[in-house]
């Protein structure tokens, strides 16, 4: 008997608009010791059909339409708040995709993780802390006795995450929900983070639902996969019949998206446009404290129309390195040369021109974008501060930097919240062309989209970097990313280059435990390989 059996699930929104059907009539089942992914991107339904079940979706505007959902042969949707109240965080618990919204901030780690016990199990403060520090132990926190008294801001991604497993799993559910838990984080952390979650459904004998973007995340731990579409279930079956037998058109787009090949080398006689000599960039000095060496003495080229890419993991240097290159962070010392000209020496009028020629796509392009400007604004700005447009004809130059990214030209007015997160980095990718600038520093532009959405950034980055002829710094701590992309790759750890090659010489022959420890936390690699 399946611990879980959801059959026609149907759920919707009403607003002002109309009825949006979020699920559409689904079914699947969930087993014990077993994983069941959910698959599909933003807005597929994925997470409402499994936010639904606990009541965890406001209603109105949303609304069960039909459909049951047994959990140990009691149907979710037909009890009362305070019965799924009983069951949530004791029988099923949830681990949410982002740990630093979902953790209260006032609260220390300790505390928030002896509340669920408490609250279910009526133990005592003292049973409950040592659970407590048993459980973070587990989850592979170190030193828990020093740490189970620190807020959440004290911890790291990776850490944070641990610690929403370590409360999803306190009371021993019997089912675990997982809603994009790596989605944000470094290709290793994931890979721990996939690798525990894995451990603890073997261990602890726990029916676990994977909810992800990313086939290749999961190609390593789901026993059964669904693959939803516009709140359909399109396809499903185990995991060797979804890498290896798709037959949805779908799915196999999904497949497809999965960044594989390694870009092929540049011809002809290199020609260094950006040179990096000793480049040192420290933080936190003065007063007799030791300076954090973000970047420490790192010395690199970048040949004209190459795209470098620059992996490695949080905190390694990556995007410090790209903002020193712009002289967007104070550099400590050395030189780096733009064209011939040293970057590091410019000040006022000097450095302005510079940078026309010297442009940066950053991470998250909703905190980059301006929300008050409308895109005619954000795109007319850099024309018309640069005398590259005047007014007489900055709209038509708008106009052509909206069909070189791939938008309607209707969207010129609209606000960035009205777009979706592909959308607003096609405007961010945008504002950066607009000054026609010879060199683009690339900070993670892909990390946190789906990966069609991700597969056509790369493919419009390709495009329009040989359409402009640009020369790229291309940053990520995705591996298999950066050899779809990028003509060679520098690794960076810990503030230093620790090794460097085309994709092939590092995926085939790398060199350094780092670069081995990366290639090997990437998700899904044998398919990457196959």
């Amino acid at each position: 008997m399946a611990l879980l059996d959801v059959k026609n699930l149907a759920v919707s929104f009403v607003t002002r608009m109309g009825t949006n059907q979020a699920v559409d009539d689904i079914s699947f089942t969930v087993e014990s010791g077993k994983i069941t992914a959910i698959i599909g991107e933003s807005g597929s339904g994925k997470s409402v059909a499994c936010y639904s079940m606990l009541g965890l979706i406001p209603m109105p505007p949303g609304r069960i339409d039909g459909g049951s959902a047994h959990f140990e042969g009691r149907d979710l949707l037909q009890l009362s708040e305070p019965e799924l109240r009983e069951i949530r965080g004791r029988d099923i618990a949830m681990i949410f995709q982002d740990p630093m919204t979902c953790l209260n901030p006032y609260m220390t780690v300790g505390r928030q993780l002896m509340e669920p016990l408490r609250y279910h199990k009526k133990v005592s403060r003292q049973e409950a802390r040592q659970r407590a520090l048993d459980l973070l132990e587990e989850v592979g926190i170190r030193d828990p006795e020093s740490t189970i008294d620190n807020f959440p801001h004290q911890f790291s991604g990776g850490m944070r995450q641990r610690v929403m497993i370590a409360m999803a799993l306190i009371n021993e559910p019997k089912l675990l929900i997982a809603d994009e838990p790596t989605t944000a984080l470094d290709v290793t952390i994931q890979a721990q983070i996939l690798k525990l979650i894995a451990e603890l459904q073997t261990r602890r004998d726990i029916g676990v639902i994977f909810i992800s973007h990313d086939l290749a995340v999961v190609a390593d731990i789901a026993d059964q996969i669904v693959v939803m579409k516009e709140g359909k279930i399109v396809e499903g079956g185990d995991s060797d019949h979804i890498f290896h037998h798709a037959e949805h058109p779908y799915t196999q787009k999904l497949l497809a998206a999965i960044p594989s090949d390694s870009k092929e080398p540049l011809v002809g006689q290199p020609e260094p446009i950006i040179r990096v000599q000793n480049l040192c960039t420290w933080f936190g000095q003065g007063k007799g404290r030791e300076p954090v060496k973000a970047v420490n003495d790192v010395t690199f080229d970048i040949n004209r129309g190459e795209v470098l890419g620059l992996v490695g993991e949080s905190g390694s240097g990556k995007s410090t390195i790209g903002r020193s290159i712009l002289r967007l962070v104070p550099v400590t010392s050395g030189h780096v040369q733009f064209d011939g000209t040293d970057v590091t020496e410019l000040e006022g009028r000097d450095l302005k021109n510079m940078r026309r020629r010297m442009q940066m796509i950053f991470q998250d392009p909703f905190a980059s974008l301006n929300p008050r400007m409308t895109v005619y604004d954000t795109l007319a700005e850099p024309l018309l501060l640069h005398g590259i447009e005047n007014r007489r004809t900055v709209a038509q130059g708008v106009l052509k930097l909206m069909d070189d990214v791939g938008l309607a030209r209707a969207f010129v007015r609209k606000y960035p919240h009205e777009f979706s997160g592909g959308q607003r980095q096609r405007i961010a990718i945008g504002r950066a062309l607009a000054t026609h600038p010879e060199f683009i520093v690339a900070d993670e532009p892909v990390s946190a989209l789906d990966v069609t959405i991700q597969a056509q950034i790369l493919e419009l980055m390709q495009e329009l970097g040989r359409e402009y002829g640009l020369t790229m710094l291309f940053v990520s701590h995705d591996l298999a990313v950066v050899r779809h992309l990028a003509d060679r790759i520098l690794v960076l750890y810990k503030g230093e280059i620790v090794e460097q090659g085309s994709g092939d010489d590092l995926f085939e022959r790398p060199q350094q435990a780092y670069t081995k420890q990366l290639l090997s936390s990437i998700p899904g690699r044998a398919l990457l390989l196959s």
